[in-house]
């Protein structure tokens, strides 16, 4: 398989990260296109179409196979039948993206989760790889998890497994997209620090404006980041209990902050713990190339499958 590669393709709701990735996981040409969902889901659809047969055309025009193709994206996601069933960023309802694609390039095809293929790849080949059971988080816009234990990601009964932005930390809290209140994600998402920050300040600010105040002695940006950490902390304990993860690999836009979130999250946990077992807390390892791998894991999957 040394002249080999698989096509992957890791859609975004803002862009496309795409490319060839060999058998060993090497990288052997990346790309990187806009979305741009506001044209609707048919023709992302087609977009995504365009970029499998393309790249596939491009391997075999550099003297190489292309075995299998993978795709990642957002929102609730039917693995087993390769459709995606719902996705408020990119539009998809109902969309048989598995069978599209492999009916284009006349492939095998593979399709996931955005976030659980990133915690696949995470598990496999990133900051989780010498540990079995591996709860990967991302936090970003929302925040979700991805469940692995030996390198496989469980989606659960409906594809909707992993929706850790979703439990409930502050009851009576601010009101989140899902309509509850007091969820995870209302208050310690990238984008909620960002917004707290902001309305309390009168100033436009992200997650990385409040992080740098905080560790500035900045009063209100050390207490804005002082709560997101307590209420990932909760979040986490919850989560633990669930999962008795060995690891828990934390990525997306907060882990950029690196030491600066998982120092305090440690030491919160840590007080938080009583009969849990105690997990690691690691910042991921491939930053935004996870879905990207974590889609060619997928795709290199489906050969083993057959």
């Amino acid at each position: 398989m040394s002249g080999s590669v698989v096509v992957a393709l890791d859609v975004g709701g803002t862009g496309i990260k795409c490319g060839l990735v060999r058998p060993d996981g090497r990288v052997q040409h990346a790309e990187r296109h806009p979305t741009r969902a506001e044209r609707g889901p048919e023709a992302v659809t087609e977009t995504i179409l365009e970029l499998a047969e393309r790249l596939a055309g491009r391997a075999r025009a550099d003297g190489l196979t292309p075995l299998a193709a993978g795709i990642a994206v957002p929102g609730v996601i039917d693995e087993a039948a390769g459709v995606a069933i719902w996705s408020a960023n990119v539009g998809f309802r109902d969309v048989p993206l598995r069978d599209l694609v492999a009916t284009r390039l006349g492939l095998p095809a593979a399709l996931g989760h955005d976030v659980r293929v990133g915690g696949i790849a995470e598990a496999r080949v990133g900051a989780g790889r010498d540990s079995r059971h591996v709860l990967f988080v991302a936090i970003g816009t929302g925040i979700a998890a991805a469940h692995v234990v030996d390198g496989v990601a469980f989606p659960g009964a409906h594809g909707a497994a992993g929706e850790l932005g979703h439990i409930v930390v502050r009851p009576g809290g601010p009101t989140c997209s899902c309509g509850q209140r007091g969820c995870l994600e209302a208050l310690a998402s990238a984008a909620a620090v960002g917004a707290r920050y902001a309305a309390a300040a009168g100033t436009p600010a992200n997650a990385a404006r409040v992080a740098a105040g905080a560790a500035a002695g900045e009063p209100l940006a050390a207490r804005i980041w002082q709560e997101t950490v307590e209420a990932l902390a909760d979040g986490l304990l919850i989560a633990q209990a669930l999962y008795d993860a060995e690891v828990m690999v934390l990525g997306g836009g907060l882990a950029e902050a690196g030491d600066a979130l998982l120092t305090p999250l440690r030491a919160a946990l840590r007080q938080r713990i009583t009969f849990h077992r105690e997990p690691r807390l690691v910042r991921a390892a491939l930053g935004d190339e996870a879905g990207r791998l974590g889609a060619a894991l997928l795709a290199l999957d489906t050969l083993e499958e057959r």
